[in-house]
């Protein structure tokens, strides 16, 4: 297992995320697949795939630590730490600064802030998924589009909004304005209108700029460009992002 000197497994609600990190503190290896109807499961796949790529969790010298809603099922890592704790470490890593995390997961939305890379102070929704990413799937898929669709459908619309607080409801707010014949375009704008201002009003209670987007939606330019905009202040992002718990998990896994 030359190189290796920390693995970090974040297995969230959709996706399960594994990094790898060297003696350097670079980052060897990157892994992402679905999570599945199990993370124990999922926690195998993940051991199977770095195996593959010559990473053995077995071996003494390999230090891992597990983060994420199904950390607990990860029988090979040495211990599980919050998301709050390695999403909050990875971004003050990718990010060289303090400010606000925003992290969209499946299930829940969190907002981290930051100082002197430490998390003092963090809010969560996770009463409800109608600011979440699931959010966003379940009404791509009520519209018969990809989430990239989507969000390409609502660069071109407008004028159209969505109240209601719940899932459930706002689905059924869309299926009425299909119903009434709404351009989707439209229904696309006020599906992601309404998921970035129920995440910007989360991160209002944060300590403020700069702001960090963490987690799946962090490919997504449109929604990092509303979600600025709904906050008023621009959002940074990268590809790595994503892996941002991963990241915190494997430096962790050094300590």
């Amino acid at each position: 297992m030359e190189g290796a000197r920390g693995v970090g497994i974040d297995i969230g609600s959709t996706a399960t995320k594994a990094i790898v990190m060297d003696a350097e503190g670079g980052i060897t290896q990157r892994i992402l697949i679905p999570t599945g109807y199990s993370s124990i499961d999922a926690a195998r796949r993940a051991k199977e795939e770095l195996l593959e790529r010559g990473i053995d969790v077995d071996d003494p010298a390999c230090s891992v630590v597990a983060t994420g809603y199904g950390r607990i099922a990860v029988p090979y890592a040495v211990r599980c730490v919050t998301e709050i704790t390695c999403h909050g470490k990875g971004a003050s890593w990718l990010f060289g600064k303090d400010g606000t995390v925003i992290d969209v997961g499946g299930q829940d939305t969190k907002v981290i802030s930051l100082r002197g890379g430490r998390v003092v102070k963090f809010a969560m929704n996770d009463k409800c998924a109608a600011g979440t990413g699931r959010f966003l799937e379940v009404m791509a898929d009520r519209l018969g589009v990809s989430q990239e669709e989507l969000s390409a459908l609502a660069a071109r619309g407008g004028n159209t909004s969505i109240s209601s607080m719940c899932t459930v409801f706002a689905e059924s707010e869309v299926i009425s304005l299909v119903g009434q014949g709404e351009p989707r375009e439209n229904i696309a704008f006020a599906i992601i209108e309404s998921v970035v201002g129920r995440v910007a009003a989360l991160a209002g209670q944060s300590v403020g700029a700069p702001f960090f987007l963490t987690g799946g939606l962090c490919d997504n330019g449109y929604v990092v460009e509303r979600l600025g905009k709904a906050i008023g202040n621009p959002v940074e992002t990268c590809t790595d992002a994503r892996y941002a718990g991963a990241i915190g998990a494997a430096l962790l896994a050094t300590c």
